[in-house]
């Protein structure tokens, strides 16, 4: 029974273990954002965010706790110079775990993990509003002066440039041909009788 045992091992021993995530948690601080399996990734969390709350306190004591871990001067000069300025005002949960498609080798569960400050996608809907103030009596423009708006000078139109406008079409209905009879009348073929009557013979 495994009753207690939150320590996930990732099947290597304690030194492995730990060499291994404070090298995730350099390149981490470095890159901003890593992919590794699932399984690496809850593990790192929980290994670099004390590490992160522990920059927020520049002092020698805190920078050589954190080098401890990580064993990299340029990871410990860049966590403590930029990376916790911008966590400063950030409570805990720096990191965000997105899970991605499982590896075509072994099928393995992957996940990308970043620092949630350095995202530009995540976090931009999310910016601070100043807030609104709502009244029911009319008393938001309480002193403020608004700037008179100038209104503009009409403008006159001449002779020339009537005729220059341009009218709109007139849509026209489309004209449809007659199909012609299809009774016409024959003249009739007169008789030699009728035509010598009409002659007077």
């Amino acid at each position: 029974m495994r009753h207690g045992k939150k320590v996930n091992h990732l099947s290597r021993t304690d030194s492995h273990r730990k060499a291994m995530l404070g090298n995730m948690a350099s390149s981490l601080i470095l890159h901003k954002r890593i992919t590794t399996t699932l399984a690496k990734a809850k593990a790192l969390r929980v290994y670099v965010e004390p590490i992160l709350t522990k920059s927020k306190s520049d002092t020698t004591h805190a920078r050589r706790i954190v080098f401890s871990y990580l064993q990299d001067k340029e990871a410990v000069t860049i966590l403590f110079c930029g990376i916790a300025e911008k966590i400063a005002s950030r409570p805990g949960g720096y990191t965000r775990i997105i899970k991605m498609e499982n590896r075509l080798g072994d099928n393995a569960e992957m996940a990308l993990i970043e620092l949630v400050d350095y995202n530009t996608v995540y976090g931009a809907d999310t910016a601070k509003t100043e807030k609104k103030s709502t009244r029911r009596r009319g008393g938001s423009g309480k002193g403020k002066t608004a700037a008179p708006v100038a209104k503009a000078a009409p403008v006159e139109v001449s002779p020339a440039d009537d005729a220059a406008v341009i009218e709109e079409p007139v849509a026209i209905a489309p004209v449809v041909e007659e199909a012609p009879a299809a009774e016409t009348e024959i003249p009739k073929a007169s008789s030699d009788h009728e035509e010598n009557a009409e002659k007077g013979e």
